[in-house]
């Protein structure tokens, strides 16, 4: 099947059909810095917003971009905040007019009932040849790997690193990255916190949450941490930065 990807900016009649049921965990929409600004990327970056339809028109699958100064004062670097700090990074440039040099992918989200179909890869190309095409020399990506929640105690870093025999990423989601020409940087430790109350966690996930210390959460990459005497558990996920050279 062919699909039609533009961005958003080409197409803005579709920014409704942008939100339709996915898979992310509930918890992770919970994500303080996501509740903040992720559901301004439309109206505020819409020509780094990708959209695919079918050929019927219908939205299927999209994927977020925000440019950023990866190279301004004080950074340089990859951050550790991972997925929340790239993006108040990009929402602070725009607010002080500092010009972007960089490219972040924030998310590729494929509609429930078009999963393996291939389009998460496509999304990924057209990501990196829209910020190619606007002058761009670099695309990087918080990577959420797809299969690590499966291994919720194994260290990321370790997880990140595994291979197969042919010498890509064991992770599906790693694996598409560097198919299409990414390079694992680093792990970002702290990428993406979750912290609310027992009750809130109980909500989010259906687990009781009445005992001190680790929790396997659902779709969690790693533990929660549960602190019933003080009602608060918090979630604090790593997540993989990616490099796509661009030149």
């Amino acid at each position: 099947m062919e699909f039609m990807i533009t961005t958003l900016a080409e197409r803005p009649h579709l920014a409704e059909s942008l939100w339709f049921p996915d898979t992310w965990p509930e918890f992770i929409l919970n994500d303080l810095v996501g509740l903040a600004h992720f559901g301004e990327l439309d109206q505020v970056f819409p020509e780094f917003t990708m959209v695919a339809t079918d050929p019927d028109g219908v939205v299927v699958a999209r994927g977020h971009s925000v440019p950023f100064a990866l190279h301004g004062p004080g950074r340089g670097e990859l951050p550790a905040g991972g997925w929340d700090k790239v993006l108040v990074w990009a929402f602070q440039d725009l607010r002080r007019g500092t010009p972007a040099d960089t490219v972040s992918a924030i998310d590729v989200t494929v509609r429930a009932d078009r999963l393996g179909q291939g389009l998460s890869a496509v999304l990924l190309a057209a990501l990196r040849e829209n910020a190619r095409s606007r002058g761009f020399a670099e695309l990087v990506a918080p990577v959420r790997p797809t299969g690590k929640h499966l291994e919720p105690d194994s260290p990321m870093g370790e997880y990140a690193l595994r291979t197969r025999a042919d010498g890509l990423p064991v992770d599906a989601w790693l694996r598409t990255h560097v198919r299409a020409g990414g390079v694992i940087d680093s792990v970002a430790p702290c990428s993406m916190t979750v912290t609310g109350s027992t009750a809130q966690w109980r909500a989010w996930t259906g687990l009781p949450f009445d005992a001190p210390g680790p929790v396997l959460v659902p779709d969690g990459l790693v533990p929660a941490h549960c602190s019933p005497e003080r009602d608060v558990v918090s979630y604090v996920e790593p997540n993989v930065w990616v490099r796509h050279a661009l030149r």
